[in-house]
């Protein structure tokens, strides 16, 4: 093929397909990576791009196809194989030991000795210190890992890829759990790793990530290779197209509505150390959304109304009536669902079927004389199938066999089965592709329109000022303004988070 006579083609990956039980998951996957370059791999969910990380990594092994690394041809036999030849992966799906420190974290398997035996814990700190002055990461090697925040946890995780000199280095939605401030210091620590000569895979659904960092871009859909080129030549729209597949109409703001009646109205909600004094309400036919920086109480709060998370003090009236929320099953008889912010660990039994999940807060619907009903749970779990255009096989598939996008609507599809008025969304579109965003955004605009109420928590400003009729923005675990969304701008939200 000639890749062996360019020293700066670190990686090149050619006609690799893989299927599960004859079907088939990648048909032909590519991608050149060139050194001190970032390369954005696309595509929606179900592209593909999974199952062709892990044959890269040594998780899973190719049907057919070629892959080298630096020159030589490799087939990885595990991902200690790879990480050994210098090529490493930072997942979305965060897995640290909480119990240990950082340093410990870091160096897990290959802690420094002295004398060949005793674990040597000053060097290791000194050593996971310099490495965090080199990154311009501002933690701690020695605090416990349990102590840090999810975007903390992220930015040790890649810290950990990056101590082991890995040259060839797969960023998979690393963004997808961290806030702007965050999202920043990693951009910056990208940056230096390019000029350091590493390239990097940086997969994300978020397009605007990509055209920040990206230097070329490679497109799969449904399996197979698209398009690749440099970000340089390619606009949103146009990226977008590809990866969907068809042309999509850029996204306006939401038309402003009437406001009806009120239908829900949190009242001086506090809890120590996390949200203080918080007075939140949304009428009939309104989308409102919440915005505010990583750690400023947004969704400790959303958890709180909902009856999942402790609160100090504050009332709720719905409709006028006041109620009582201490659990989430207080929350679904009043008529509140909510759609948590992480849907492997809070949203989905993943070791279910489609069915299963879709129906499991409202199974009294479908029971009678204390047996469940088969045929109306099917009908009705097709309905919403049909409603949500849930890509399955069969409403009986494991839900952890399906997308991420598919995955989210899933979660959407339970909420909406226990017929709720008001819907708490709570990053809604985390880790999924433009074309189930619009889908999303669609549904919760009608869902309004129809008169009930969306709280919409996101840490996407373009989604909260196309998709909310006002905005409320939290600061250290308070509301430092309200906006309507016709006025509101990127520059007046960040200004009022920060």
């Amino acid at each position: 093929m000639g890749y062996e006579l360019d020293p700066d083609l670190l990686l090149a990956a050619t006609d690799v397909a893989k299927a599960y039980s004859g079907v088939p998951a990648l048909i032909d996957g590519r991608i050149r990576l060139r050194r001190g370059s970032v390369h954005a791999l696309c595509g929606g969910n179900g592209a593909g791009k999974s199952t062709f990380l892990n044959i890269l990594m040594g998780l899973q092994k190719a049907d057919s196809g070629t892959i080298l690394a630096k020159g030589r041809v490799v087939r990885y036999g595990s991902a200690a194989e790879a990480l050994a030849d210098g090529v490493a992966i930072i997942t979305q799906e965060l897995s640290p030991v909480l119990d240990m420190t950082v340093a410990e974290n870091i160096y897990l398997g290959r802690e420094p000795r002295r004398g060949g035996w005793f674990v040597d814990k000053k060097k290791m700190v000194a050593d996971a210190a310099a490495l965090f002055a080199r990154l311009k990461f501002d933690i701690d090697p020695r605090a416990q890992m349990r102590h840090l925040s999810v975007a903390k946890i992220q930015l040790v995780e890649i810290a950990k890829a990056i101590s082991r000199d890995s040259d060839i280095l797969i960023m998979d939605e690393p963004t997808s759990a961290i806030g702007e401030k965050e999202a920043a210091t990693l951009f910056a620590a990208i940056a230096s790793l390019r000029e350091q000569g590493v390239g990097i895979i940086y997969v994300s659904h978020r397009l605007t990530d990509i055209f920040s960092i990206a230097d070329d871009y490679t497109v799969f859909r449904d399996g197979r290779f698209i398009e690749t080129g440099s970000l340089a030549d390619i606009d949103r729209k146009r990226l977008i197209s590809l990866i969907v597949g068809r042309d999509l109409a850029d996204q306006q703001a939401r038309p402003t509505t009437a406001r009806g009646e009120t239908m829900i109205a949190a009242e001086g909600f506090s809890r120590d150390g996390q949200f203080e004094d918080i007075s939140v309400s949304i009428a009939r036919g309104e989308i409102v959304g919440l915005y505010g920086l990583m750690g400023a109480g947004r969704s400790e709060f959303a958890n709180a109304l909902y009856g999942n998370g402790r609160k100090d003090k504050g009332t709720v009236t719905i409709e006028g009536r006041p109620v009582e929320i201490r659990s989430p099953t207080d929350a679904l008889a009043a008529g509140i669902a909510m759609i948590t912010e992480d849907r492997k660990e809070t949203g989905l039994v993943l070791t279910s079927t489609v069915s299963q999940n879709v129906v499991l807060a409202a199974l009294k619907r479908f029971a009678r004389g204390g047996f469940v009903s088969g045929r109306r749970e099917a009908e009705a779990v097709d309905a919403q199938i049909k409603r949500f255009r849930i890509r399955t096989a069969s409403r009986h598939l494991l839900v952890q066999h399906l997308s991420g996008g598919n995955q989210q609507k899933v979660v959407l599809a339970r909420c909406i089965e226990t017929d709720p008025k008001i819907l708490i969304c709570d990053e809604p579109t985390r880790g999924i592709d433009e074309g189930a965003k619009r889908e999303i955004y669609a549904f919760l605009s009608d869902f309004a329109a129809k008169g009930n109420a969306v709280l919409l928590i996101s840490s996407e400003i373009p989604e909260i000022l196309a998709n909310a009729d006002r905005i409320i923005v939290f600061r250290r675990g308070r509301i430092a303004g309200e906006l309507p969304a016709a006025e509101a701008s990127q520059d007046a939200l960040v200004h009022l988070a920060s």
